[in-house]
């Protein structure tokens, strides 16, 4: 938690005056605050507070139509336009299974909405945004053109919240005792690799992660390269562009604790500028900062319907950034020339990963 003494929201106001272009991130960031108190210190200035009731928000969000979804992390933003639809409510957890947005949600991660209205050029821009405790972004819901502007009023209506204060209330997590745990590692190698040969579906793999009381990191690192094996930082550009020219379908998820959002189907423009590296294509864009990649690691894994290969980015904290796989349903076997593509990707010899 930073100890520094944070500004009035009327200091905030005059810093985002006098920095229009800046991204909000990277202005919260410099002022020492989070994204939530830089947005709600504009509450009653194009800013309206609304409840984080993400049920509510995902079905009323059906009638509003096409839309830019986007969900990042401090390394990753994913972007994908189309409509909220397949809704699937619940308390703990909430999908939408579109065909172009396609979220994994963890509601109670949820605290701090707003509804946010910006000009720029002449146009008003509205968006629906969502932070977690802390105050980090977990999604955002941008309107478009196509958009149905009386059923995103009435969704902001319905979601008011009766507090339209310019702060926000904090809370941080203490993860020193987890950070502790997590460093000692008494899983054997033998239980691991036992358990790790025994999955029949992906989504096995973070409860057998929580039961041995591994990090996916400190799993990959352990398990032997049959099973996972490290790959050189480039691999992720070089994977791209293969999966580009070849026009092979993938899958690709960005999230952080409150959202998980995932790209299904080709990709085609993939552009580096500067530490990041871009595809720009017409309903989904992503932003990857190869600076903040420390490793990455392709990682096999057992399913009833064969094993499937993903690609993994984890940044210096440990934490994953990014991940891929090729492109498949429930009951399918992995695509071979995305499984051709993982497995040819240059390797780093495992006696230099440290």
């Amino acid at each position: 938690m930073d100890a520094r003494v944070k500004p009035a929201p009327d200091a905030i106001r005059t810093a985002r005056a006098a920095n229009p272009k800046m991204r909000e991130r990277d202005l919260a960031s410099q002022l020492g605050i989070s994204e939530a108190e830089l947005v709600a210190a504009h509450c009653g200035e194009g800013i309206y507070r609304v409840e984080p009731r993400v049920n509510d928000l995902l079905t009323g969000l059906e009638a509003v139509g096409e839309v830019m979804a986007l969900t990042r992390n401090e390394s990753a933003v994913h972007e994908k336009i189309g409509v909220y639809d397949k809704v699937v409510t619940g308390n703990h957890n909430a999908m939408v299974l579109g065909e172009n947005i396609d979220l994994r949600i963890f509601p109670k991660v949820w605290a701090h909405g707003f509804a946010v209205e910006k000009r720029d050029s002449g146009e008003i821009r509205r968006s629906l945004q969502f932070f977690d405790r802390e105050g980090e972004a977990v999604h955002k819901v941008h309107l478009r053109g196509t958009s149905n502007l009386y059923a995103y009023q009435k969704l902001v209506a319905d979601l008011a919240s009766v507090d339209q204060s310019q702060t926000v209330d904090l809370s941080y997590e203490d993860n020193t005792e987890t950070e502790a745990a997590s460093a000692e590692v008494s899983t054997s190698v033998d239980d691991l690799r036992d358990r790790w040969s025994k999955l029949t579906d992906t989504h096995q793999f973070f409860g057998m992660l929580r039961t041995l009381k591994l990090s996916r990191q400190q799993a990959v690192r352990m398990v032997g390269p049959d099973y996972a094996w490290l790959v050189d930082n480039d691999a992720l550009a070089a994977m791209l562009h293969h999966a580009a020219e070849s026009e092979t379908p993938i899958m690709c998820f960005v999230g952080n604790r409150g959202c998980i959002q995932i790209h299904s189907g080709a990709v085609k423009n993939i552009k580096p500028m500067g530490p990041w590296i871009n595809i720009l294509d017409e309903t989904f864009h992503m932003h990857l900062r190869m600076d903040h990649v420390s490793e990455v690691w392709a990682v096999r894994k057992p399913t009833k319907d064969g094993h499937v290969t993903s690609l993994e980015a984890y940044g210096a904290d440990g934490k994953m950034i990014i991940q891929f796989f090729g492109k498949r349903h429930e009951g399918q076997s992995e695509r071979e020339d995305w499984r051709f593509i993982a497995e040819n990707l240059p390797r780093i010899p495992t006696s230099t990963a440290a």
